[in-house]
């Protein structure tokens, strides 16, 4: 597997993004190191909160919660997907696959041995971090899902398809452009500029550009069996379960309604819609932080 690093320059001083960088390496089936960057933010002894990114973010779409995170005692970890942000990105659109992405996070969660994990997931970050809980459930205390799913071939949204058509057609993927088309506000021209930095040119954007084809929308995609295996595991997750979807998603539309009805531990949570886009963290990040928060409490006082 050849393997592109960005170059660390591109991440000089970008807009709101104070965190020191920390690194894991992970190993793929076929031997090759990768190096797996993440946000480790927040006492050592604070309740964890695991924020996982999706298609085409990184960790950078969490700045705003991370700091509100930590003024409240909590420990925020958001990493990059291997692919994106500041973590190694493979160069072949075939070295992208779902079962290698939820190998390598798996490895990283491993490695760090994260517990009592309160989980926010948007986008991939759910398809991938909800594939975590049911891998490990035992580490996981609460799931905040919002704008994701755990498709298992039945088909897709209309939103989805334009979306699908677009990144597998158009020439160069704007990315930051794409990240201020799917948020309600309007980004900053130096935010725009963060989401472009992990990629230097279209070279670093395989990842990008496959993961939309990853997601498994038919029977014959790969990953089919195992999200279904994975939700037999979350139709017995009787831990607080969320969803926080937004209003103004085309792609996740009406998604929260199946978690709703089929994990146990969603009965009875508060579940609400946001204000915002795809990106709701670009959005709503106060009201992010708040639900994540409330979980968080809601669990230590009932243990008291």
């Amino acid at each position: 597997m050849d393997v592109l690093r960005t170059p660390d320059e591109r991440f000089k001083g970008l807009a709101d993004w104070p965190f020191a960088p920390r690194y894991l390496t992970v190993k793929d089936a076929d031997g090759t190191d990768l190096r797996l960057h993440y946000v480790d933010e927040g006492p050592r002894d604070g309740a964890v909160v695991l924020l996982m990114h999706g298609e085409p973010s990184w960790a950078y779409l969490y700045r705003r919660i991370i700091p509100a995170l930590v003024a409240k005692g909590h420990r925020a970890i958001a990493p990059d997907l291997i692919g994106f942000g500041r973590s190694d990105k493979p160069a072949r659109r075939t070295d992208y696959t779902y079962e290698r992405h939820v190998d390598w996070m798996s490895q990283w969660l491993n490695a760090l041995d994260l517990r009592d994990i309160t989980l926010f997931c948007q986008d991939w970050g759910g398809l991938i971090g909800l594939r975590l809980v049911a891998a490990f459930p035992e580490r996981f205390a609460g799931v905040i899902a919002g704008n994701t799913g755990l498709p298992v071939g039945t088909g897709l949204t209309e939103g989805f398809q334009a979306w699908l058509a677009f990144s597998q057609s158009v020439p160069q993927m704007p990315i930051g452009m794409l990240l201020n088309g799917g948020s309600k506000r309007e980004l900053s021209p130096a935010e725009i500029a963060a989401y472009d930095a992990p990629f230097p040119d279209e070279t670093y954007k395989e990842g990008a550009r496959q993961f939309p084809t990853l997601v498994p929308v038919t029977p014959e995609h790969a990953s089919v069996a195992e999200n279904k295996a994975a939700w037999t595991v979350l139709e017995r997750f009787e831990k607080p379960f969320l969803t926080a979807f937004s209003d103004a998603d085309p792609v996740s539309k009406g998604g929260e309604a199946v978690f709703q009805a089929r994990v146990p531990g969603a009965k009875g949570q508060p579940h609400v819609i946001l204000p915002g886009g795809h990106f709701l963290q670009e959005d709503s990040p106060t009201e992010i932080a708040g639900l994540i928060d409330a979980m968080i409490k809601a669990r230590r006082g009932a243990a008291t």
